[in-house]
């Protein structure tokens, strides 16, 4: 049974007798289905009773109807609306625009907007590269979506893809300061998705392409990178990369081994598990087995795709042969990107001694992490709800900080090496054990220092315009 999770977290109104232990009543009966308490607030108290509100953390949305039925069966209590938190948050979007300037008066007024404003514009027309620091450009990225690879959730379209978006959104500003806005885009046309972002490009001062489906992603990343003289980073890609890249450095200290010497299987050969392989591989990492539907990759062989053609020269030095399970025999470290319920625990008492399993498939990972710890010496996931938690927004908040601040007009895979070093650096030796190999989401060390990274990267390497 799935456990309660605030991603469906509810408000239950209440209306109960006047008596001492009302409360405690309610509180019992919702509590006894399973549910995770986080707030009981008395909204109301008269002669005639009680109104109280019961927010908390459920399994699913059938779990509401449960605790409705739990608390209507107790004598003299009724429950009234049951909201669902999540809907709630969403309501309006979680976005606004505001002022950076204030207009207090006809002077203010005169400079942020006519006349004044004409001399800015003639400034950029003489030279766009001031677009840099007299605009919003200095400071804004484009979350740019087809709504093709949403989640886990698949092709839902680009309405469906806005929350998503603005919560990308919300996380950039939150976490290094950076202005985002979501740009979603109703055509799945390769090319007419690469002009549209040409054309909106002299806004921003970088794009983050997001949830847009392989391999179209990766054409797209390549023709906006080569045709751009803004960064531009699909985080599906580079910024899981980046991140699993952070906790494997921290893991293989926990196991004293060494990268190079290695054995890793990748289950995943679409955007997330191309990069990261590339990722382990620009970090040092030699021996790697990539695994997709069919099975592993074999050396050598012919795919209809580029990136797999990529892998199938790149990868299985070994020349193996077969399943993922018989991949995984003997294997150092799992890293999954892929399904859930491929492995179980079977097959992970049969890698190596000292073992580290990435099981990042979300919702349900690749291998229940409860399955997994019996045999592996450390284990990390997607979820929030278990220990090393695998979290993008660990590293693109913190990159793109440091490329705006750098002005870079590109990307170089420097940057990728440095900004797993700098999250895994947020780690101390005394800190680091099996159960902490990554650090907080909320950990204010991350984005600066990832930010400073990659802007140092972006001046030596020549790619920095400030």
């Amino acid at each position: 049974m799935a456990a309660p999770s605030p991603g469906y977290s509810i408000t239950a109104r209440v209306s109960t007798p006047a008596t001492f232990t009302a409360t405690s009543d309610v509180t019992n009966a919702i509590a006894a289905t399973g549910a995770q308490i986080t707030a009981v607030d008395v909204v109301e108290s008269s002669h005639a009773g009680l109104t109280i509100d019961v927010s908390c953390n459920t399994r699913d949305r059938a779990h509401g109807d449960e605790i409705r039925a739990a608390v209507d069966a107790l004598d003299g209590v009724t429950v009234g609306n049951i909201s669902d938190r999540t809907f709630l948050m969403h309501l309006g979007g979680k976005l606004e625009t505001t002022a950076r300037v204030p207009l207090r008066n006809r002077d203010d007024l005169s400079r942020a907007y006519t006349p004044g404003v004409a001399r800015v514009c003639q400034a950029i027309a003489k030279n766009k590269a001031d677009a840099r620091n007299l605009t919003i450009k200095k400071n804004t990225v484009a979350v740019v979506t087809d709504g093709t690879a949403v989640l886990g959730l698949g092709d839902i379209g680009p309405e469906a893809a806005m929350p998503v978006m603005e919560g990308k959104a919300v996380l950039f500003k939150q976490f290094a300061g950076v202005d985002a806005w979501p740009v979603a885009l109703d055509t799945k046309d390769t090319e007419e998705i690469i002009a549209i972002c040409k054309a909106i490009a002299p806004a921003y001062g970088g794009i983050n392409l997001e949830d847009i489906s392989a391999p179209r992603c990766f054409e797209i990343e390549a023709r906006l990178r080569e045709e751009l003289d803004i960064p531009v980073f699909h985080d599906d890609q580079h910024g899981t990369a980046i991140v699993t890249q952070a906790a494997l450095v921290n893991a293989l200290k926990v196991v004293d081994k060494k990268i190079e010497d290695i054995r890793i299987v990748v289950s995943g050969v679409g955007a997330a598990g191309t990069a990261i392989i590339k990722l382990l591989q620009a970090s040092g990492a030699r021996h790697i087995v990539a695994a997709g539907r069919s099975g592993v990759i074999e050396r050598g062989s012919e795919h209809a795709d580029a990136h797999r053609n990529w892998l199938a020269q790149n990868t299985n030095e070994e020349g193996f042969s077969g399943s993922l399970k018989e991949a995984v025999v003997g294997a150092d470290v799992f890293i999954g990107v892929s399904a859930p319920n491929l492995l179980d625990a079977s097959d992970i008492e049969k890698m190596n001694d000292g073992a580290i399993v990435f099981a990042m498939s979300n919702p349900d990972p690749e291998v229940s992490p409860e399955a997994a710890a019996k045999h592996a010496a450390v284990v990390a996931t997607g979820r929030s709800d278990f220990p090393n938690q695998i979290n993008n927004v660990l590293a693109f908040p913190g990159f793109f900080r440091g490329l705006l601040d750098a002005g870079a007009s590109d990307i170089v895979d420097e940057m990728l090496v440095v900004a797993a070093e700098a999250i895994a650096s947020c780690v101390s030796d005394e800190e680091r054990n099996p159960s902490f190999i990554i650090p907080s989401v909320f950990d204010p060390e991350v984005s600066t220092r990832v930010a400073e990274a990659v802007a140092k990267v972006a001046r030596d390497q020549g790619v920095a315009t400030l």
